[in-house]
């Protein structure tokens, strides 16, 4: 039954936009297991919006904190001591899990967002941007997840087509490239479901 971690190679890439594309083509159900930053919503309300998904197709958090920060500081800020072990993954697949921010976040003081996804053993879907600065990003994103034995399925790349940056974060990483999702300047269900059918294969997450 399918599956897949998202990850990104930092905060703000657009790795959301993408976990919805992903659920919404999938018909899959939606975990972020620690939400931050509850003043601006919860990550999960923007991807039932664009994914389409019903109420019983969105896992409720194992935590929900209130500072938009990394889920470490913003658990202590709320006075609450975040316990890895709540971070079991749910049942339901096929199943699409959203981390926060890039793989090296720390979920608490001594655990990191790619320690979790070692211990959960799920394919990881890479997200990053396109511009300036990517290659590196990515490069590093990967090496700490394979450093930890977590299998890459990939890279899905968010913003305008770079033809050389995608080849050589490919070549150099030795990872597959999944697509590249534009920014949309009208971001609504119909505009980002036909946007995903457009730049990438169904069948590369099945």
């Amino acid at each position: 039954m399918t599956a897949f971690v998202v990850t990104g190679t930092d905060t703000g890439i657009g790795k959301t936009v993408f976990a919805a594309a992903l659920a919404g083509a999938l018909g899959a159900h939606y975990w972020k297991p620690v939400q931050s930053g509850l003043a601006d919503g919860a990550d999960k309300d923007e991807v039932a919006r664009l994914a389409g998904l019903s109420a019983d197709r969105i896992v409720p958090e194992a935590y929900r904190l209130t500072e938009p920060l990394s889920p470490h500081r913003a658990a202590e800020l709320d006075g609450i001591a975040i316990d890895p072990d709540r971070l079991t993954l749910p049942p339901q697949r096929p199943l699409v899990v959203e981390g926060a921010g890039g793989a090296l976040v720390p979920v608490t003081r001594t655990v990191l967002y790619a320690d979790v996804f070692a211990r959960w053993g799920l394919p990881v879907i890479v997200v990053a941007r396109t511009a300036l600065g990517t290659i590196n990003h990515s490069l590093l994103t990967i090496e700490a997840l394979r450093a930890r034995g977590v299998a890459i399925h990939g890279v899905a790349f968010v913003g305008e087509a770079n033809e050389d940056n995608a080849a050589t974060i490919a070549e150099i990483g030795k990872v597959r490239r999944l697509g590249c999702l534009p920014v949309l300047p009208d971001l609504n269900p119909h505009a980002l479901a036909e946007a995903f059918a457009a730049h990438f294969l169904r069948d590369d997450f099945i």
